[in-house]
């Protein structure tokens, strides 16, 4: 069983039923046929659908489709999905991070954040120099700069917190 979101407005359980489908314990036997990789024809009471997939996020479970020329923002819940959502543990998954720590000794060559940018989860954050090789450090999560605690040319110890979040 699937709990189906179109455009967050309209909810919908969605099963498997032999070879058709219940949506809202009505089944339904649509006729589809596969045009190519992302296209699909289907009809269903005697009306014609022309689908495309235009994306799709296997990890969201989210994917924007394409009815007949008009788009529409799909999301997915399976059975697990519900059962952590009643269970409240729907939330794990996003990291929660308010600081970032030298993970090592040594010196800060390039700082790529400011205070006050959008991070997204896995940009350039700063480059620390340690036993003769670069590394970049990433953003662990998806977070706001509150505080820069760095500059190009800082040695920093490990452990030392190098910018909050």
């Amino acid at each position: 069983m699937l709990q189906v979101k179109v455009n967050e407005n309209h909810s919908y359980e969605v099963e498997k039923n032999g070879d058709g489908l219940l949506i809202n314990q009505r089944k339904i036997n649509p006729d589809i046929k596969r045009l190519g990789e992302s296209a699909y024809h289907i009809i269903n009471n005697l009306r014609s659908y022309n689908v495309e997939i235009i994306s799709f996020d296997h990890a969201e479970k989210n994917a924007q489709i394409k009815v007949n020329n008009n788009i529409y923002t799909v999301s997915a819940k399976d059975q697990f999905d519900i059962l952590l959502d009643k269970l409240g543990l729907s939330n794990l998954n996003t990291a929660r991070v308010s600081e970032i720590k030298a993970p090592m000794p040594g010196m800060v060559l390039k700082v790529f954040a400011g205070e006050g940018m959008e991070i997204k989860k896995g940009d350039s954050l700063f480059v620390l120099e340690a036993m003769k090789m670069e590394n970049i450090i990433k953003a662990p999560a998806d977070v706001v700069v509150k505080s820069i605690k760095i500059k190009p040319g800082d040695k920093v110890e490990k452990g030392q917190i190098l910018m909050l979040f």
